[in-house]
């Protein structure tokens, strides 16, 4: 574990931003069960991903990485009978649509990670998996747990998603079952999400039929994955760190490689940004963000999850009050991370509000101070643009899990003049 110091800072310059870790997994998951080869180029290469692909070999692809691209050689659903225990680190994505796809074979898969991994709720998964005919083995509904397939397909009524990533995991794996699958949800979190995997088997040419609010999906069964080729999109999760860097630090950066066509639902941060009083300007590939007076607001983050972090540290320095709320969820991921915003933001002088649902935020002055990362990657780049326009010194600890999705993060804002240094 490492320590991160950051001081005042004034940036400038530009950043070229890494692959999205959300589409890095999907292609990783197609991979592992197409026939033949699949290219992926410009993945994301983090600890999440890594953790992964690894899982991915260890039910049977066989993987090359050179030059910034991957070749993985799939297992056309043919994975490895017998008992096998796959460590899935730190990655939430990575657990859910592996042990949906393992859930296929015929073998019995017993997926784990780490102690944050251990923490975040399986159960609705897990007994959708057991609807659709495999047998689940689990003390508390999280991880450490066992598949044991054959999936067959078959019905899931009124499915809670509190994470989307449950529901992404099933239209993933139920292509491929023997049988049809019919879903309807009674409830469905980060919509954006699933707008993600739904762009991905539409390029994967898998039939699924869904409402236009994706609460409800007839999936036709025994269809088949083929090796692909595809670029991965940059990141816009990770984009709102040097986003919200240039906002709070009155400073000009520019963001190279985003698309804003994509589907990643982050791509709205910027547009909260807008309203907060962030200039923003996109000319093809290129974005150029400028800081100027910010201003409070009211944003529902139910779609955007991720982005709580970052923008509870915008409104810590915007003028008025800020109220970011619908984003219950972002209690069951890394972190609880309201709670924990709420007691490191607390540290920097910062007057917060803890709500069921969100944070309420008073801006003003930020004070340095020694706060926790949590192990929580997003916390972690959040509390360290925090320290940029701080009043002296704040030192993060263990931020250097940051590498779970954004292995570059101080070297990059180092480049663009950032004062950070591990301790």
């Amino acid at each position: 574990m490492k320590n991160l110091i950051v001081k005042p800072s004034r940036l400038s310059g530009s950043i070229a931003v890494p692959g999205s870790k959300s589409h890095t997994i999907r292609a990783i998951a197609a991979a592992l069960m197409a026939e033949g080869i699949s290219e992926i180029r410009a993945p994301l290469v983090s600890a999440d991903t890594l953790s992964t692909v690894h899982a991915a070999e260890a039910l049977g692809a066989v993987t090359e990485m050179a030059n910034g691209m991957w070749r993985i050689t799939g297992t056309g659903g043919k994975l490895p009978g017998g008992e096998l225990t796959l460590d899935l680190g730190n990655s939430g994505t990575g657990i859910k649509l592996l042990s949906a796809m393992a859930a296929l074979g015929a073998g019995v898969y017993t997926f784990d990670g780490d102690e944050s991994l251990r923490s975040r709720p399986m159960k609705p998964l897990l007994e959708a998996l057991q609807a659709l005919g495999c047998r689940v083995s689990s003390q508390n509904g999280c991880c450490p747990f066992t598949v044991q397939g054959p999936l067959k397909g078959g019905t899931i009524q009124g499915m809670i998603a509190e994470s989307s990533q449950y529901l992404s995991a099933l239209l993933f794996a139920a292509p491929l079952a023997a049988s049809d699958t019919e879903i309807t949800m009674a409830l469905l979190n980060e919509k954006p999400y699933v707008g993600i995997t739904l762009d991905w088997l539409t390029f994967l040419g898998i039939k699924v039929d869904g409402s236009a609010d994706y609460m409800s999906f007839h999936v036709p069964g025994r269809q088949k994955l083929m090796g692909f080729s595809r670029t991965i999109p940059a990141d816009f999760s990770s984009a709102a760190f040097p986003l919200g860097a240039a906002a709070i630090t009155g400073s000009s950066l520019t963001l190279l490689n985003l698309d804003f066509s994509d589907s990643q639902g982050d791509k709205a941060v910027f547009e909260i940004a807008r309203q907060m009083g962030v200039k923003v300007q996109t000319d093809g590939f290129t974005t150029t963000v400028a800081g100027a007076g910010l201003h409070g607001g009211t944003y529902d983050l139910n779609a955007t999850p991720d982005a709580l972090p970052l923008l509870a540290v915008m409104a810590a320095k915007a003028e008025g009050k800020t109220r970011l709320v619908n984003v219950a969820q972002a209690r069951i991921k890394e972190t609880d991370r309201i709670h924990c915003l709420f007691c490191e933001l607390s540290k920097m002088g910062v007057k917060i509000s803890e709500l069921p649902d969100g944070l309420e935020i008073e801006g003003g002055e930020l004070q340095g101070a020694e706060v926790e990362s949590y192990g929580d990657h997003r916390l972690a780049m959040a509390l360290a643009v925090a320290g940029l326009a701080a009043q002296g010194e704040t030192m993060i600890n263990g931020a250097d899990c940051a590498a779970v999705t954004y292995p570059e993060f101080v070297s990059d804002f180092q480049k663009i003049g950032a004062d950070m240094t591990w301790a």
